[in-house]
């Protein structure tokens, strides 16, 4: 099982014919790409008591996402305001001002000891809004001490939310230490660190003790660090982009889910991800960049199965 915490809110996306509110959140986008790739996941979540909470809970059960530690809180769903452009980009709007998303408290979240956990997942907003991101990054700092599952976190970062860069690096400076998987897009490293390369990033990362840096480059692909040092280069599936809400989320869950299917998540995680050949590495981010495709293809965060990823992985090219 691969656990996911962090937000589940409301995206209410604004198109030129009107707006529709559907369930989103970079960690629970992932845990209903895991859950659709096939994998059991659990997803540590605060879901509110309105109609949107509601919603959100309903559809995560249709996904078959196990909602068993999540917290049913008395605080308001988070909402984000998704504006799509005419080329299907979006761009945010966070309503999230005492919202249910942000409340964690440490004695709200489990011990993973005991646990079917091979892996737990987190990031976005979660690790960055007070006072909840104290409490899951005292989780994933116990986890990393007791080197028992995958840590993975995606820094999804939101700067017209979060806009001091300079608390922002000192986070991510602690943060990125705590994790075995860390992805980033080209664009959060772009603001995060002006003027510096990615690949200057992704090494600094390696040294801290990351054992597998991803950044996602979006029409250009992505690029894999891996534990060897082996920089892999995988170019973007090519497809015809619908938007790309929930595509960076699609391709986390792809790449775990490939990884899980490996047996590359578990415990001692670094050597596990030490283990895995560059044959399987170019397989692992092959999948993960066809299921961000096939997100793109079609509208909103609405990750493919197991089935269409396989179907798109053996046609013929």
């Amino acid at each position: 099982m691969i656990v996911v915490a962090g937000e589940a809110l409301i995206d209410l996306v604004v198109t030129a014919d009107g707006q529709r509110a559907v369930p989103g959140g970079s960690p629970a986008n992932v845990a209903v790409t895991l859950a659709r790739l096939d994998q059991p996941v659990r997803l540590l979540a605060r879901l509110g008591p309105d109609e949107y909470g509601r919603q959100i809970a309903e559809h995560l059960a249709a996904n078959r996402v196990d909602l068993q530690w999540a917290v049913r809180a008395p605080e308001p769903t988070s909402v984000a305001v998704a504006t799509l452009d005419a080329t299907g980009q979006a761009s945010y709007e966070f309503r999230l001002d005492g919202a249910a998303d942000w409340q964690w408290t440490p004695q709200e979240l489990p011990d993973l000891a005991g646990s079917s956990a091979i892996a737990f997942h987190t990031g976005s907003l979660a690790l960055a809004l007070a006072p909840g991101a104290q409490a899951l990054e005292g989780l994933l700092a116990r986890e990393r001490d007791r080197d028992a599952v995958t840590l993975s976190i995606d820094l999804n970062l939101r700067p017209s939310i979060v806009t001091d860069r300079a608390a922002e690096q000192e986070r991510v400076r602690r943060q990125v230490p705590l994790a075995h998987v860390v992805k980033a897009s080209d664009e959060d490293l772009a603001w995060l660190y002006p003027g510096r390369s990615v690949g200057d990033v992704m090494a600094d990362w390696r040294e801290a003790g990351v054992s597998c840096a991803v950044v996602t480059r979006g029409g250009e692909g992505a690029w894999l660090l891996a534990p060897n040092g082996v920089l892999h280069d995988q170019p973007a599936v090519r497809t015809t982009v619908v938007d790309t809400v929930g595509a960076g989320d699609s391709f986390t869950g792809g790449l775990l889910a490939a990884l899980a299917d490996i047996d590359a998540l578990g415990n001692r995680p670094s050597d596990r991800l030490a283990a895995v050949t560059e044959s399987q590495w170019t397989t692992v981010l092959r999948q993960a960049a066809t299921v961000a495709a096939l997100t793109c293809a079609r509208r909103g965060a609405n990750p493919p199965t197991q089935a269409e990823v396989k179907a798109l992985l053996t046609a013929p090219r």
